[in-house]
């Protein structure tokens, strides 16, 4: 199979590309613009392998995006502006990349007629919940630009299943973390602050919920779906391991051996989610589970970051 991977030098995109050379004899091709958040470093062990060509090219750009997938049997894409702090205080370009670029590349694979089309999305979409979990039948609920622009792409992608017999299938995973992942994220600026003896900002009083996934769970869940998913259907991707952010903030100081003065709690993000929690039993009875524990995926993490 060949398979174009949009936003693979970002970071869950390219530990998804990795997945694929180390694990199978799939060729792939990266597309990626480049921006603040993908870096051909993040591709440095398989940018000159023989299964992996790299394009610098934008999603948007339909004449590139048209001959880049004329030439795969499915499209994966990652491609998106994913931080929810830049899209509240600006939305355009999150409209831009991940609803005006998606349907670029829907239109593309539907001209083409390619296998298969993997929207990957995020919980966010579904909104925060109490009590319990969402499951993919559950009505979305988008409460800041970034999870609005990903779930309108969701609803394109189905729209194009539906009208188009597109095969697209969507996945929407919890919070991830691991190498690659972009500084301004919280983990690994954590991380990165807690070593150099600056302080952690936490919003509020830490106390909202996340459940997080270390990377290359989610790729392997991802690569999964990709094979044996049903066409048309959503799988959630979670873990079940659910932190605050005070926790998580707590974990990571006492990973790196820094002290907790170094939290600072500071105003509240606007809009906020408390939780988030996904039923991953879909994606289970394909034969999916999790490798690592919280534990041991922010051991692996911290490591990546210290030494680099």
């Amino acid at each position: 199979m060949r398979i174009l991977v949009t936003g693979g030098a970002g970071f869950i995109g390219s530990n998804f590309v990795e997945h694929i050379i180390e694990t199978s004899d799939d060729e792939v091709v990266t597309l990626d613009a480049l921006t603040y958040a993908g870096s051909k470093e993040n591709l440095e062990g398989v940018l000159e392998h023989p299964q992996h060509e790299f394009v610098e090219g934008d999603i948007r750009d339909s004449a590139l995006v048209s001959d880049l997938v004329s030439d795969v049997d499915a499209v994966v894409n990652f491609a998106a502006e994913s931080h929810v702090d830049r899209s509240i205080e600006g939305a355009e370009p999150f409209v831009s990349t991940n609803v005006q670029g998606t349907q670029t590349l829907l239109d593309a694979a539907t001209d083409s007629e390619i296998d298969r089309f993997v929207q990957i999305s995020t919980d966010e979409v579904y909104g925060q919940i109490v009590d319990g979990s969402f499951s993919e039948e559950d009505p979305l609920n988008p409460r800041n630009p970034y999870s609005a622009t990903k779930a309108s792409a969701d609803l394109l992608a189905q729209s194009y299943e539906t009208t188009h017999g597109l095969p697209v299938v969507i996945t929407r995973t919890c919070n991830n973390y691991g190498p690659n992942q972009h500084p301004e994220k919280l983990i690994p600026k954590f991380i990165t602050n807690a070593t150099q003896g600056k302080s952690l900002p936490v919003y509020g009083d830490g106390s909202n919920v996340r459940e997080w996934i270390y990377v290359e769970d989610n790729c392997r869940a991802l690569d999964l779906v990709l094979r044996k998913g049903d066409v048309g259907e959503v799988y959630n991707i979670g873990t079940d391991e659910e932190k605050t952010n005070l926790e998580v903030t707590q974990a990571i100081l006492e990973a790196v051996g820094a002290s907790e003065d170094l939290i600072e709690f500071v105003e509240d993000r606007a809009g906020h989610d408390q939780r988030y929690a996904l039923d991953s039993s879909k994606v289970e009875s394909l034969g999916w589970e999790p490798q690592y524990s919280f534990e041991d995926g922010l051991e692996r993490t911290v490591n990546h970051f210290v030494d680099r």
